[in-house]
């Protein structure tokens, strides 16, 4: 049975994340199935930390494809180096973009989407599979921090690939 996360709004953001990473790792930890895991990770993170969008895109036959996300539609497809998502797992790194209208080659999905921060995921053998996509509708809203604690989360997700 799964549970409601619970996290104090009066929170600074490195406390909602120190509260919110255990409660993530305690609902993916028995579950085996990938697709399960991401859609709970992406809800808790879009609920818990008050995300405007939230979703993971998986590397297949040369693309990133839309995985199980939270929030508005999004692009279903991304080529490598194209936008944001594509610039991730080209260079395989953390890509944060306080205004992602002044990101080379941006990929709107969404007009409402003002900032992004982009984590990739590697597989045990050390190959990005998936990328880890957050978004929100005020710019400049990521920061170190949220590096710090989504990296760690894509960490988590490494170990059950």
């Amino acid at each position: 049975m799964a549970e409601e996360l619970i996290l104090d709004e009066k929170l600074s953001k490195e406390e909602k994340y120190k509260s919110l990473i255990p409660q993530i790792k305690a609902l993916v930890e028995p579950e085996k199935d990938l697709i399960a895991n991401l859609s709970n990770v992406a809800s808790a993170l879009k609920y818990g930390m008050n995300f405007f969008w939230v979703g993971f895109y998986l590397v297949k036959e040369g693309e990133l494809v839309l995985g199980p996300f939270q929030g508005t539609v999004a692009c279903t497809r991304i080529p490598k180096g194209k936008g944001v998502c594509g610039a991730c797992w080209e260079q395989e790194k953390t890509i944060i973009v306080d205004n992602v209208e002044d990101f080379p080659g941006h990929i709107a999905c969404s007009s409402l989407s003002k900032s992004e921060i982009v984590v990739p995921i590697f597989n045990t053998n050390k190959k990005l599979t998936l990328v880890l996509d957050v978004d929100s509708d005020e710019p400049a809203s990521f920061d170190k921090i949220d590096k710090v604690y989504l990296e760690e989360l894509a960490k988590l997700i490494s170990s059950k690939l």
